[in-house]
């Protein structure tokens, strides 16, 4: 039976691992940044400095059945980060973390051209606000998502 629950410092290890193999399935592809990608972004750095990767003041949450196929990050009404492990993709543990993150977590901020993030979380009620930004020390736009009213009402 899957649960959804708190970090805990042992679960570090596994929830880099997933971070680090999303980063690079969906943002190389866009960056082309070998330093980063397979320099910075190695699974024991980002287990050890943990909360440099995915925020000192959030919380983070893992969907574990046994074994932990992804996690979310929330903190000051946002998510900030949504990942679960390629392997177990497609077969609803996403969907189940926003569910989970939805309670505390109302918009977010998506790489424009991770469009394949973008679609999952129209399809989960997700609409962009106009928002713009850069993503920090990049020429690539993120477009801020917001849940929207209606999903709100009848979700």
């Amino acid at each position: 039976m899957e649960s959804i629950r708190p970090l805990r410092p042992e679960d570090k290890g596994r929830t880099a691992e997933i971070y680090v193999f999303n980063n690079r399935l969906n943002y190389y592809p866009i960056f082309h940044d070998d330093d980063y990608s397979f320099g910075e972004m190695q699974v024991i750095p980002v287990a050890e400095n943990f909360a440099h990767w995915i925020g000192q003041e959030d919380e983070t949450f893992v969907l574990d059945d046994g074994v932990i196929r992804g996690f979310a990050v929330v903190g000051g009404g946002e998510l900030h980060k949504l990942y679960v492990d390629p392997c177990f993709q497609g077969r609803g543990y996403g969907e189940a973390l926003l569910d989970f993150a939805e309670k505390g977590a109302r918009t977010l901020w998506a790489l424009e051209k991770n469009t394949r993030a973008i679609a999952f979380y129209a399809r989960h009620g997700f609409a962009p606000t106009g928002e713009r930004q850069y993503e920090e020390g990049t020429t690539e736009e993120l477009i801020r998502l917001s849940l929207s009213r209606e999903t709100e009402r009848n979700g």
